[in-house]
């Protein structure tokens, strides 16, 4: 139950933040905005005021804003987004994304002032970094870390062989404990938040290649904190970071799926994110502001992508119609939209399918 309520509040606090960046712009630019609703329908609450309906609503997902025009009517009509400059609609379109990203940089921003959990190049004790860890960053598929249980980001206290008990300080440490034990039953001790935890496993004599033993990638991690006049920076700059980093990966999936037909990449819906949410909240508020600020950089990714049915497919048909000099059909508009929507779906379908499989063993 804490898993689903924290990641109802993250995800509405997404959603309401995006939406809210499209309502402040649309606004300050005359806009006439019918309603500016937390949640979805069917309405819980509702008071106009200035114009517009605020409202709260029975599903408890982020929220939407309406602005009247969006479906290409009342051209003439100033207080219209259809009639506004092309420059003020793109402003309007790419706020959510403005909002998003900016979350990202308050919330990293936050987390360096508490403490923020970084990967360490040298594993040694370094200066200004407290509480140095050894965590797992990678699991293979089908490996015998995979098969016990080892989770992404638990952190390794230490062995267990015949009875005696091994702890370990850094990441060479546990290289050379498992070369020396391949191929005998070892229990690894484990740590994960305020929870420990032992598993037993077998380390592969012959691993396939780049694998290892165990089938896991190791990095030392360290909490570094910033007073709060440096933390703003390296909210931006770590928010740039994962920004650059993020397009990357989406082109990278782009790139395979075009060229093999395959991702090259685990996709996850909300399921997915739902089950990673909780783990970070289980390890700590720093990790949770973390998890969310990556999630928002995300939606700004894809939600900038020109596909149909999100801002990037919107902002599309604005640069066309200025190439163009008259705007597309809104028929057009209407059923590509329509039809990307429908797409969204599909893989929303898709990905949650997969989410039940991987997470409930079905």
């Amino acid at each position: 139950m804490i898993t689903i309520l924290v990641f109802i509040i993250v995800l509405s606090v997404l959603i309401f933040v995006h939406e809210f960046g499209h309502f402040i712009v649309a606004k300050r630019a005359g806009m006439k905005v019918e309603e500016f609703g937390f949640g979805f329908p069917p309405r819980l609450w509702g008071v106009k005021k200035g114009g517009t309906v605020y409202s709260i609503n029975w599903i408890p997902f982020g929220g939407f804003v309406k602005i009247f025009g969006e479906d290409g009517q009342g051209k003439k009509n100033r207080k219209s987004f259809a009639s506004a400059k092309a420059r003020v609609r793109i402003a309007v379109v790419v706020a959510g994304v403005a909002m998003n990203f900016l979350l990202a940089v308050v919330l990293l921003s936050i987390a360096n002032t508490i403490g923020l959990r970084v990967g360490l190049i040298d594993d040694a004790q370094t200066q200004g970094v407290k509480d140095i860890k050894v965590q797992i960053i990678q699991v293979a598929a089908s490996s015998p870390a995979e098969k016990a249980g080892l989770m992404i980001l638990d952190e390794i206290a230490g062995f267990r062989v015949g009875g005696k008990e091994t702890l370990i300080k850094n990441v060479a440490e546990v290289q050379d404990f498992i070369s020396q034990n391949k191929g005998r039953e070892i229990t690894i001790l484990l740590r994960s938040g305020n929870q420990q935890k032992e598993k037993t496993l077998i380390p592969r004599t012959d691993p396939p290649v780049g694998e290892g033993a165990l089938g896991i990638s190791l990095a030392a991690t360290g909490v570094i904190k910033y007073p709060w006049y440096q933390a703003v920076g390296r909210g931006v700059t770590d928010s740039v970071f994962a920004l650059q980093n993020t397009a990357m990966g989406y082109a990278g999936i782009f790139k395979s799926l075009f060229m093999t037909g395959k991702t090259g990449a685990e996709l996850s819906g909300p399921i997915g994110i739902a089950v990673v949410t909780g783990q970070a909240a289980r390890l700590g508020f720093a990790y949770l502001m973390q998890f969310v600020a990556i999630i928002s950089i995300n939606l700004v990714i894809l939600n900038i992508i020109p596909f149909p049915a999100l801002d990037g497919g919107r902002l599309l048909f604005i640069v066309i119609e200025k190439i163009k000099g008259k705007p597309v059909s809104q028929k057009i508009e209407n059923a590509v939209n329509t039809f990307g929507f429908a797409l969204l779906i599909l893989l929303m379908v898709y990905v949650t399918t997969k989410d039940i499989v991987r997470f409930f063993n079905f």
